[in-house]
């Protein structure tokens, strides 16, 4: 399996910060954001990594990470031009992904739990992993039945059928590429994640995942002082980048 580190955009909730680096770069504790999804791949065994930014901040990625080999891995880098959704960085990966399975990861999501086992038994389909909140309708939802099978995906719901939010860890086969390619942008001029689910959903290969750990989106001032909070108390001892 091979792996998409997503970490463009502009990150406009985080300004000032973020007019002079990436959100992805900015500390997190003792260690810059990145290293966080990074260290998700790494532990499931993953070392070939695709890792996408935004056109402005691709020096500041290669300076701080380079070829990938101090971390026993390969990196590759491509440019997100605009943000046009999730789903377009499986076209930009085209190449990179050719026939293998991947993980993709959100370059702001900072989880700890451990998804190595997960990560290593998928084998085909798609596999998402789901947290239950207090606020689903901010969030991609999935409705499951009492075997966790799921049964439902929506975006950002106005009446959500479940409290199960969709985080920033997928997993899929290499049809993903074409199915990417045939969704269409949404309202937001979008090409949605969702719609990858809906995809493999109706062919009945889409598998679910709780997450039982903490997740965070670290995109606002408070995720991101929670992420601190979080890794200083429970995630900075079991990294091993």
């Amino acid at each position: 399996m091979r792996g998409i580190i997503l970490s463009g955009g502009s990150a406009t909730r985080l300004r000032p910060c973020t007019l002079i680096t990436s959100k992805q770069l900015l500390p997190v504790y003792n260690r810059p954001m990145i290293y966080y999804p990074l260290n998700t791949l790494l532990k499931a065994g993953i070392k070939e990594i695709l890792i996408i930014v935004a056109p402005e901040r691709a020096g500041d990625y290669l300076n701080l990470l380079g070829s990938g080999k101090q971390f026993g891995a390969k990196f590759t880098y491509e440019i997100q031009d605009k943000p046009k959704g999730l789903a377009e960085a499986f076209i930009i990966g085209e190449n990179f992904i050719d026939d293998q399975s991947v993980a993709m990861i959100l370059g702001d999501n900072i989880f700890e739990d451990d998804f190595s086992e997960a990560i290593r038994t998928f084998d085909s389909g798609a596999r998402i992993f789901a947290k239950e909140v207090s606020d689903p309708e901010r969030f991609g939802v999935v409705e499951v039945d009492k075997d966790f099978k799921a049964l439902s995906i929506e975006e950002k719901p106005v009446s959500p059928k479940s409290n199960l939010a969709v985080t920033g860890l997928y997993l899929y086969d290499h049809r993903v590429v074409s199915a990417a390619k045939q969704v269409k942008p949404s309202e937001r001029g979008e090409l949605e994640i969702t719609s990858l689910h809906n995809y493999y959903l109706e062919l009945g290969e889409l598998q679910v995942t709780k997450v039982t750990g903490d997740w965070l989106d670290a995109g606002t001032f408070d995720s991101l002082l929670a992420a601190n909070i979080l890794a200083k108390e429970k995630l900075a001892d079991k990294m091993i980048i």
